[in-house]
């Protein structure tokens, strides 16, 4: 078994004459030796053994299935998965309908030709199977349907301590020292997001290694972090989209300690953590849930990933029960902050209540009096995920806004093709971004020859989170080129300060905020060969849609995902903080100035108005009662732009006030070329490829008279 935590005491031996960090490294080689030898995925057949089966604490009825539930299930937290009752005793139930019987084999290691003891599972309504075992905390179990030659891992395991295709491991989650108790949570507004894979945010690509740039990410004004998928897939590395064991944190990224410890100290330092979670369907390796039921999929209706989840046919409750204890699961256990909730427009649900509602609303009650945030990814821009569940809502707090990223794109680059055809770029699109949020409500939509969203006037602006980056978008490119490398510097300067000074909520690509030279390319190491090239093609033919990567010459050169070095390349390189410092300042000034500015501060419904100014240039008005507090936004995407005369309402300041610079991109300590008047009595100047914050002051001089003029 591979040198974990868990055979830790074991190994002891091997590093008591070892520096902690030597130790480290032994372990962490001698993982890698363990992992390269079992390359291939294994299944562990049933030979004779030295081993006997042992009695349960609770026989098996004699008569077929028992009527009724266990005893213990109302001393469980959840109604699935292994949990000690006591300090050596574990109660078990899984949900396997297509069992006549369940055997728990219990195994003295994760070895292959381990000891092992079978208990017999005795059987209850709807298909579940109970009993318990006097074994504790990290004891290695799994699962035998119908007495078959193969041993399958707990489909709600909380640890693969070997990964999916390994044992399952008893967790005991209530001795972790959390200091967290007035934590209070969060609510959507003034939050700012920051995008985490753990895998490649650090060099190690561990919890214990990225909570330790926590600190940094809270004190340039953070608030949010969401972390990729991390339910355990298989392989080495992975986006985490594939994921197989919903309950069992990665085995790549550490223990489950560890993660509780990277939340706890987010904690510490006033940063929330909000966790993707992937509804929409099983990865493709390692996933077991067929042995024990054929209900968890549905043929019926199909998403880009094949079969679609159960959630409103034929025995569809134990499945929605098995989401729904997940989304109770993480907020309980792990003390996280939300969801981001994946490509919800492939969870199809006709229920009553959306399957996405209910679990949102189960992870409220489970977090108690702390907030927390849910936030939709919906590609069809549903406005009902966001609505009251009063008016027939699902309840959520936020939705990803694509719009803003697609006109961003097109804006900084000219490219317009595949999902960005239907998108101009324009300085309109950006100020209705700014009041309404989607761009497409219900419009026509050529891309998709269809109309495209619904209508959003009634949600306030932090309901709509902007990006420019996203893990999608920036591996969208033909290398995982970052943005910043296809447009100009000006330019990004400038789009940068109208994502991080919108009235929306604002969300950074892990990186970003430092001008990150490293790419973001699709990498999986999920299946064997055939697999992995299926994979492949399939990756490839997706990046097809757009012409520009269409060409044979430009798919031949497309990173191979499954190619480790693919991986290594995404790994941030935190020198560049130094070395990209006009990048860092720049957003840390951004961020400071949203934060502590009265009115950037701020998001209110109709609190913002906008208008175009020129072909590449708009002004954003930021509204205050009285109006001597308001703010200006001026952004010109495109040359130096002199507006005289200028019959924009907008612009004009109160009486007895004038416009002032409170901030521009411009400025040398970015890489400008400098900062330069904009507003005087005479004219407005927008600098080129700019955007500029302004306040108004008191008058420095008096209004100029107009000049007399016959009139007549």
């Amino acid at each position: 078994m591979p040198p974990d935590r868990l055979t830790e005491l074991a190994l002891r031996p091997l590093f008591n004459n070892a520096t902690a960090s030597q130790a480290r490294i032994r372990l962490f080689y001698a993982r890698l030796t363990w992992y390269a030898a079992r390359a291939r995925p294994f299944l562990v057949v049933d030979l004779p053994m030295k081993s006997e089966t042992t009695s349960m604490h609770n026989q098996r009825s004699t008569g077929g299935r028992k009527s009724g539930v266990s005893k213990f299930a109302k001393e469980r937290r959840y109604p699935i998965g292994a949990e000690l009752i006591g300090p050596d005793e574990t109660h078990f139930r899984v949900w396997a309908p297509k069992a006549q019987d369940v055997d728990l084999v219990i195994e003295e290691s994760a070895e292959k030709n381990a000891k092992r003891t079978f208990h017999p599972l005795e059987a209850e309504d709807e298909g579940y199977f109970f009993g318990v075992a006097n074994v504790g905390t990290g004891s290695f179990y799994r699962f035998r349907i119908n007495k078959a030659e193969h041993f399958h891992p707990d489909p709600a395991s909380r640890f693969q301590p070997h990964g999916p295709h390994g044992s399952s491991c008893v967790v005991d989650p209530t001795t972790f020292p959390w200091t967290d108790a007035n934590w209070p949570g969060l609510k959507m507004k003034s939050q700012v997001i920051y995008e985490m894979h753990i895998g490649t945010f650090t060099p190690e690509g561990t919890w214990e290694s990225a909570a330790k740039q926590l600190s940094e990410l809270a004190k340039i004004g953070i608030t949010v972090v969401e972390m990729m998928p991390i339910a355990d897939f298989p392989g080495n590395f992975g986006w985490g989209y594939d994921g197989v064991d919903l309950f069992a944190p990665t085995h790549l990224y550490g223990t489950p300690d560890d993660l509780r410890t990277f939340v706890n100290h987010a904690h510490s330092l006033g940063l929330a953590v909000i966790l993707d979670v992937v509804y929409n369907h099983f990865g493709p390796d390692g996933n077991y849930l067929g042995v024990y039921s054929d209900d968890y999929l549905t043929r019926e209706k199909e998403n880009d990933w094949g079969d679609s989840i159960n959630f409103d046919g034929p025995n569809s409750g134990p499945v929605r029960e098995f989401f729904i204890t997940n989304g109770r699961y993480w907020i309980d256990e792990f003390h996280f902050d939300g969801f981001r909730f994946d490509a919800t427009q492939s969870i199809f649900d006709k229920s009553e209540e959306y399957i996405i509602g209910a679990i949102g609303r189960a992870a409220r009650k489970a977090a108690g009096k702390r907030s927390i945030i849910l936030v939709a990814e919906n590609e069809r821009q549903e406005a009902k995920l966001i609505q009251p569940r009063r008016e027939g809502g699902d309840d959520l707090d936020g939705l990803l806004n694509d719009d803003f990223h697609h006109s961003a794109v097109v804006a900084l680059t000219g490219l317009r093709e595949a999902y960005y055809t239907d998108y101009l770029g324009s300085p309109q699109e950006f100020i209705s971004a700014a009041k309404y949020g989607y761009l497409f409500q219900g419009q026509p939509y050529s891309w998709q020859g269809a109309p495209r969203g619904t209508p959003t006037f009634k949600a306030t602006p932090e309901a709509f989170v902007a990006f420019i980056e996203n893990h999608d978008q920036v591996a969208n490119t033909a290398a995982g080129e970052r943005l910043r490398f296809q447009t100009s510097p000006g330019r990004y300067r400038a789009m940068t300060a109208l994502l991080l000074l919108g009235p929306w909520t604002p969300m950074l690509f892990q990186g970003q905020e430092f001008g990150a030279s490293t790419p973001f390319i699709f990498f999986t190491d999920v299946g064997d060969g055939p697999m992995r090239e299926a994979i492949r093609k399939g990756r490839f033919e997706f990046l097809a849609q757009f012409p520009s990567l269409a060409m044979e010459e430009t798919q031949k050169a497309l990173p191979v995902p499954s190619d480790p070095r693919v991986f290594v390349r995404c790994k941030l390189d935190f020198s560049e903080r130094e070395r990209n410092k006009e990048f860092y300042d720049l957003h840390v000034d951004l961020l400071r100035l949203r934060r502590e500015d009265s009115r950037f501060h701020e998001q209110g419904l109709g609190g913002v108005d906008g208008a175009v100014l020129g072909p590449a240039s708009f002004v954003l008005r930021y509204f205050t009662e009285g109006n001597i507090d308001d703010r200006l936004l001026v952004v010109n995407l495109g040359k130096q732009r002199v507006l005289s005369p200028a019959p924009e309402p907008l612009l004009a300041p109160p009486l007895g006030f004038e416009w002032k610079t409170l901030w521009s991109s411009e400025s040398v300590s970015y890489g400008g070329p400098g900062v330069v008047t904009v507003a005087t009595q005479d004219s407005w100047t927008l600098p080129a490829e700019t955007t500029i914050a302004l306040r108004l002051i008191p008058e420095k001089e008096p209004r100029r008279q107009p000049k007399r003029r016959k009139l007549g």
